[in-house]
C-alpha cells in the first residue's frame, strides 16, 4: 500500500472528482459550510479503515500529530463522527462506483458474518440496538466461524468468486435463513450471474428453484455421503474457491476491525460498516494498481 501521506492525498483526489462529478450525492445541511470539507472527512474515514485504526479520536489525533498540513480545519471528534454518520450514503454510492470499473465474475458466493454488539453475558433484555423501522433488531446467533455464540447482527454479502469484489450487501438478523438473505442479495442483478457457490446452509429444493428460474445455477458444497465418490482434487477445488469469501471477511472483520466496531447505536454501526465496504472496495480496485 502507498505511504500514509500519499494515500491521503491519492484518496482525497478520487473522492473529491467523484463529488466535482456528480457521483457522489450529498445532501444540503443547513447552515454555513464548514471549514473541514465534506471530501477531507469521506477521506479521513477511509484511509482510517485502510490502516485498521480502531479509535476513531485517536486517529484524529495522529493526523493532528502528524499530517496536520493535509487538514488545517480538522473538527473534534464529535463533529467529525456526527458529520461522517451524515455522509453515509456518500460511502455506499462511493463504494458502488468502483466497483463499477470491474465487470462483474459470472460465478458469485453469497455469505454471512457475525458483526458482535455486545457480549452475550453482558444482555439483560431490551436495548438500544434496532434499526430502521424497529423490524431489525439484535439477537443471538451461532457464529459457525468461531464456534461460539454471539449477540449483534449478521453481515451479508454477494461477492465475485474470482475478483472477491463485494456486489451487494445488508446488515441482517442474527439467527436468520440464509435462503432468504440470497434470493435478497441476487434481486436485480440475476442476468448477471450464472452460478452462485454457496454453503449448506443455502441446501433446499425452493431456493434451487428460485435460482434456476432466474437462470442461475447453485453449487453446494458436496455432503459427506457424497464425498465418498468425488474425487480428491475436485474436494479441495471447492473447498480452496469456498474459502475465497473467508479471505473477504477476514480482511473486513480482522484487518479493517469491523468486529470490534465500536458503535454504540445501529446508526453508528451501519456507519462503520458502509465505510468498511467502501475501504475494502477501494483496496481491491484502485490501490493494487497505485502500489
Amino acid at each position: 500500500m502507498l505511504a500514509t501521506e500519499l494515500l491521503f492525498v491519492y484518496i482525497y483526489c478520487l473522492v473529491d472528482d467523484a463529488i466535482k462529478g456528480g457521483v457522489l450525492s450529498i445532501p444540503r445541511r443547513p447552515g454555513p459550510a464548514p471549514a473541514c470539507t465534506d471530501a477531507e472527512l469521506l477521506t479521513i474515514a477511509l484511509v482510517r479503515s485502510l490502516l485498521g485504526r480502531r479509535s476513531e479520536n485517536g486517529f484524529l489525533d495522529e493526523i493532528r500529530r502528524d499530517w496536520p498540513h493535509l487538514f488545517p480545519h480538522l473538527p473534534d471528534q464529535p463533529e467529525a463522527s456526527r458529520r461522517t454518520r451524515w455522509l453515509w450514503g456518500a460511502f455506499e454510492q462511493f463504494r458502488a462506483a468502483c466497483a463499477a470499473l470491474v465487470p462483474a465474475d459470472p460465478v458469485q458466493q453469497i455469505d454471512t458474518s457475525a458483526i458482535p454488539v455486545r457480549h452475550p453475558s453482558r444482555v439483560r433484555g431490551p436495548d438500544q440496538w434496532t434499526g430502521p423501522g424497529n423490524d431489525l433488531t439484535a439477537r443471538f446467533g451461532r457464529d459457525g466461524a468461531h464456534a461460539e455464540w454471539f449477540y449483534g447482527f449478521r453481515l451479508a454479502v454477494r461477492t465475485d468468486l474470482g475478483k472477491r469484489l463485494i456486489r451487494a450487501w445488508s446488515i441482517v438478523p442474527a439467527a436468520i435463513d440464509e435462503r432468504q438473505i440470497g434470493t435478497d442479495l441476487v434481486a436485480g442483478d440475476a442476468a448477471s450471474i450464472d452460478a452462485l457457490l454457496l454453503d449448506k446452509g443455502f441446501t433446499g429444493r425452493r431456493f434451487a428453484g428460485e435460482m434456476a428460474s432466474a437462470g442461475i445455477d447453485v453449487i453446494i458444497p458436496p455432503t459427506r455421503a457424497q464425498r465418498k465418490t468425488m474425487p480428491r482434487t475436485l474436494q479441495r477445488l471447492i473447498a480452496r474457491l469456498r474459502n475465497r469469501v473467508e479471505t473477504s471477511f477476514k480482511e473486513i472483520t480482522d484487518q479493517m476491525e469491523l468486529a470490534r466496531h465500536g458503535a454504540h447505536t445501529f446508526e453508528g454501526l451501519l456507519t462503520r460498516t458502509v465505510i468498511t465496504l467502501a475501504a475494502h472496495t477501494l483496496l481491491l480496485t484502485q490501490l493494487t494498481d497505485a502500489t
